[in-house]
């Protein structure tokens, strides 16, 4: 059995955004990228799968839409312990185009693996897009995967609770925090041998993109903190009412 975790190249929570001049995209220089952190939690229990599959699962890989300066942080996946990695070298313009890309190699995985969504666009798209290309079930709002024998039972969240389900392989995890504990943090031997296992670079498929992306605008800066004397109790209704607009 092969899984196959897709990983989204992201900036880093806490990193500055800034527009290029013109606002018609994200300037790059001098952003942290990181793995997608459902995308680092979906990669960690395929490693925990693997690891207690006495050897039914025979590999873990890594797949990813973007040049060469996403490669860093595929690295950082062989570091945590995928066993290689795939690069499509195409930009990642939309869900749909990077979905089609993924789709051309997901093809011989029995289990494909992606967040619920990416911390920068947050669309919640490529998972169920991706399981259509492949023309197999899907099973989303995943928060546990358990492997036993040859059954693979997953438990995803529903309203007011959570159900279990039984699926059969090929198909498509989508999922959420639950599915582990903590992501797992490489360790210096796991950085020493990413440096050896294979990073596949591919060429991307013939896909049209349905959108594109015309212009960016930042949020507006907030407005000053305004004081209220705790014994003037009308002018803060009137500040919540005519201002804040709550009441």
């Amino acid at each position: 059995m092969k899984i196959l975790i897709c990983l989204s190249n992201v900036p880093d929570t806490t990193t500055k955004i800034k527009l290029a001049g013109d606002n018609s995209a994200v300037e790059k220089a001098g952003v942290q990228w990181i793995i997608n952190p459902w995308d680092e939690l979906a990669l960690t229990r395929a490693l925990e799968l693997k690891e207690a599959s006495g050897g039914a699962i025979t590999s873990v890989t890594v797949v990813t839409v973007g040049g060469a300066d996403v490669e860093p942080t595929m690295r950082k996946g062989l570091a945590i312990g995928a066993d290689d990695a795939i690069r499509i070298d195409a930009e990642p313009k939309d869900a749909y185009y990077v979905a089609a890309q993924i789709a051309e190699v997901a093809k011989d995985f029995d289990i494909v693996m992606t967040g619920i969504e990416s911390s920068d666009y947050n669309s919640s798209a490529v998972g169920g897009m991706l399981s259509e290309f492949l023309n197999v079930p899907s099973v989303s709002s995943v928060s546990k995967m358990e492997i036993e024998g040859g059954d693979i039972n997953v438990t995803r969240e529903i309203d007011g609770g959570s159900e279990i389900v039984n699926v059969a392989t090929p198909f498509v995890a989508i999922v959420q925090k639950g599915i582990t504990k903590e992501p797992r943090i490489p360790a210096m031997r796991g950085i020493m041998m990413a440096r050896k296992k294979p990073l596949n670079v591919v060429a991307a498929a013939e896909v049209e993109a349905l959108t594109e992306f015309v212009s960016y605008e930042l949020p507006a800066a907030k407005a000053a903190c305004k004081m209220v004397d705790a014994e003037n109790v009308s002018e803060l209704v009137s500040l919540l009412k005519n201002e804040a607009k709550v009441l």
